[in-house]
């Protein structure tokens, strides 16, 4: 990898770190290699059950990094599109639909593309001090990177449509209280915190784990009845995993589970 981002994995977790600290780990073609890289060392490893994602210093990330050269079409002019097809929407699917549980770990400022991709994890843990800014339209841009999609569906159309048109910041006890961070931890401690959290999961049910997943993301665009099929047809994958045969014999036994993701 390179620096720009690091990655780590240890004891069941894995960690993606964004590394440009000086630069507020502002986003640059060199981060999104780093990104799929890291992204693919952790899906690759039987052991990972559960993916950090955090920053480096003081800030989650402030977004793209606008000193960057951006893209030109034929014509000359800018072509933010074609940005966006090639790293930031790839990076956005993966992670919507990425197999292990993923967890932004939003240890500061998280504005624009930043504050969406960490809404496409499936766990969004904040620092105390940390906030959430919808900041495109304070350089004439529109939320991109999944954003339009993915919050009016967590906190509501109406409130996300007002932070997209005033690009305020959300602190993160109000961004709990919205349902879009889970968790708000001290900024002491707050990797301590978060590493805490994130090792229940660490020798957890990796098959149950997606096929959670599985269901919640197929629930956006399901009728009742489709789901309720879906949640049958998993629900007999689940029944067939050896951490369900193992949970059945612990419960007997009145003993803690042994799961192994099998």
């Amino acid at each position: 990898m390179t620096t720009e981002a690091t990655y780590a994995a240890s004891g069941g977790i894995a960690a993606i770190t964004l590394n440009r600290p000086e630069k507020l780990n502002a986003f640059t073609e060199g981060m999104f290699l780093a990104l799929r890289r890291g992204l693919d060392a952790a899906e690759q490893d039987d052991t990972v059950r559960v993916l950090i994602i955090t920053g480096a210093g003081r800030a989650f990330s402030a977004g793209q990094d606008l000193t960057e050269e951006l893209p030109r079409g034929a014509d000359g002019k800018l072509d933010l599109g074609m940005r966006l097809e090639r790293d930031f929407n790839p990076l956005a699917r993966r992670l919507w639909s990425y197999p292990k549980i993923t967890i932004a770990a939003v240890n500061g400022p998280a504005a624009g593309a930043a504050a969406n991709l960490a809404m496409s994890c499936d766990i969004v843990l904040a620092a105390k001090s940390a906030y959430f800014q919808q900041a495109f339209v304070n350089i004439g841009l529109v939320p991109d990177a999944g954003g339009t999609w993915l919050l009016p569906r967590i906190i509501g159309s109406k409130l996300a449509l007002a932070l997209s048109l005033t690009g305020e910041r959300l602190p993160a006890d109000e961004a709990k209280d919205m349902g879009l961070v889970f968790k708000v931890f001290e900024d002491t401690g707050f990797l301590e915190s978060v590493n805490a959290f994130a090792a229940k999961f660490a020798h957890g049910p990796a098959v149950a784990y997606r096929l959670i997943k599985q269901a919640f993301r197929h629930s956006m665009d399901n009728d009742f009845e489709a789901q309720l099929k879906l949640e049958a047809s998993l629900q007999n994958q689940a029944a067939a995993t050896q951490d369900f045969i193992e949970a059945r014999a612990a419960f007997k036994a009145k003993r803690p589970p042994a799961f192994t993701g099998s």
